[in-house]
Order: structure tokens, then C-alpha cells, then sequence
């Protein structure tokens, strides 16, 4: 369940989707699956193989995107890993918590 994201924060993601950037949004999430994970981040681009190649450089692999009809095929980022990559990308201001 998503929650704690306002919806012009999700349609700027989208735009830069669209503009073919990686684009990044942290939301909070629960989800059982992960009982420690309170975040997720979306890491999207409309170009896959942008995508992918970004993945690469964190040890994401291309089959771990999740991909979608409406063209927002994004990764998603939990926990540890999560923190990790948006450390390395500069993005603390998306690390909450």
C-alpha cells in the first residue's frame, strides 16, 4: 500500500519519464513482504535500455524491472539498497527515516 506522496510529486516523475531522464519518487509503502521496509523508490525512464544500463551500475538486473502497459516500467528500490543507491546518486532527500 502506497501512502504519503502527493499527486504532483507522481506527475513530475512522470513528465521526466516521459522526457526520457531517470526519474526517482519515494513514497512510504507497506507491504509484508518487506516487514523492515517503511519506502520504496521508483526509478523509471521510458527508454528500458537507459534503464537497464542504469540498473547495471547497482548490480540491478534488467528482468527486475517492473514493467508497465502505461509506459512508467520502473525499478524498485527497498531498504538497504535503496539507501545505498540513492546515496551514491545524491538523493539523501530521498532517504527518509
Amino acid at each position: 500500500m502506497a501512502f504519503g506522496i502527493k499527486r504532483q510529486e507522481v506527475k513530475e516523475w512522470k513528465q521526466k519519464i516521459d522526457e526520457g531522464e531517470i526519474a526517482f519518487l519515494t513514497h512510504y509503502w507497506l507491504d509484508d513482504r518487506f516487514p523492515g521496509s517503511k519506502t520504496v523508490t521508483k526509478v523509471g525512464c521510458h527508454d528500458l535500455e537507459k534503464l537497464a544500463e542504469w540498473g547495471r551500475k547497482y548490480g540491478l538486473k534488467k528482468e527486475w524491472i517492473h514493467h508497465r502497459r502505461d509506459g512508467y516500467s520502473h525499478f524498485d528500490l527497498i531498504g538497504e539498497r535503496q539507501k545505498e543507491i540513492l546515496h551514491k546518486e545524491g538523493l539523501q532527500k530521498h532517504i527518509w527515516g
